[in-house]
């Protein structure tokens, strides 16, 4: 890598580093990924994002600070989540591209050109694909899993969604509505805006230091927000389709045992303590509330749009020529 700067990429990048406890990897991880940057952009600029650290790490970020112009750190005061931690760099970003990096050391910044060549190729966002993973047996393991049930869900084609080493165009970033535990799915995100995503293979290394910050509730709670995902990527502009439909199900279940219940009753059978009158008037009301739910949801769904439409109405007369004379 050249540091000629007319060899220097135009584009401007910041890389982003969300840290919670690596004040032992941020100094060998800051400056190798300095030393990339340098090489290959005119324009570069490092944010750390200290997720509530309580091992020194906001003391080695002051030093590093004085070293490094291009860097700067948000300090957030406890441990908010990497999506809450990507959310606050995302929303002070003004450069041409966003990188994501762990700041674990694992992650090798010399394999950003491989990250940049997809993105001339015209996609806006691209994920480095872990293809040797030097972590442990479990994890490995059960991110194949996350990534094949996540893939089979969503019908984004991918093999490692949740890796940290990304490179995205600012639009993504801008777009991305993070929260939660949603940064795992940043490619599925995006894919669902309607951004083209890819992966590529890239190195992968061993922690420097420390352990990982992750426990094995992270798959579990992964899990559970890949419906939150599902939901959001089918049924944000049609939720009665989910829930209403679901009442409809409910509710024909409930239909059919009362029906056999009347039918019992007209031959002259006992039915006041058969479970299945019980479940049938159960169901029944349930599946009435779930399309009541439904409904309702799609009328503040319609409402939305309508307060926006006029909004956006509103400020196309308040910018016509007519409205400035």
């Amino acid at each position: 890598m050249s540091a000629d700067p007319l060899s220097r990429r135009t584009e401007s990048i910041t890389a982003v580093l969300p840290a919670y406890n690596e004040a032992d990897n941020l100094a060998h991880v800051v400056d190798e990924l300095a030393a990339v940057l340098e090489a290959e952009f005119n324009e570069w600029q490092i944010v750390v994002v200290d997720d509530g650290s309580t091992d020194g790490t906001a003391a080695v970020l002051d030093e590093l600070e004085a070293h490094h112009a291009q860097l700067r750190s948000i300090r957030s005061r406890v441990n908010r989540g990497k999506s809450d931690a990507l959310r606050a760099a995302f929303e002070s970003v003004t450069t041409d591209l966003v990188m994501l990096m762990d700041a674990d050391g694992q992650d090798d910044p010399g394999e950003l050109p491989q990250l940049l060549a997809q993105i001339d190729a015209g996609f806006e966002l691209v994920t480095g694909r872990r293809q040797v993973r030097n972590d442990r047996f479990l994890k490995r393991n059960t991110s194949k899993l996350y990534n094949w049930t996540t893939t089979k869900m969503t019908g984004v084609e991918g093999s490692d969604f949740n890796s940290g080493f990304k490179l995205m165009r600012r639009s993504v970033a801008d777009d991305l509505s993070l929260y939660g535990e949603l940064h795992r799915y940043i490619p599925v995100l995006a894919a669902w805006s309607g951004f083209r995503v890819t992966e590529v293979d890239v190195n992968h290394r061993t922690r420097l230091h420390g352990t990982s910050k992750f426990g094995r509730s992270r798959f579990w709670r992964g899990m559970l927000d890949l419906f939150t995902v599902k939901f959001l990527i089918t049924y944000d502009r049609r939720p009665f389709h989910l829930i209403g439909g679901t009442g409809l199900a409910v509710g024909a279940v409930g239909v059919g045992l009362l029906v056999w219940m009347l039918v019992e009753w007209l031959m002259d059978n006992t039915i006041g303590n058969r479970p299945a009158l019980l479940a049938g008037v159960t169901l029944l009301v349930v599946g009435v509330l779930l399309v009541s739910v439904g409904l309702l949801a799609e009328l503040t769904l319609h409402l939305h749009h309508e307060r926006r439409r006029e909004l956006q109405r509103m400020l196309a007369r308040s910018s016509s020529p007519r409205a400035e004379r």
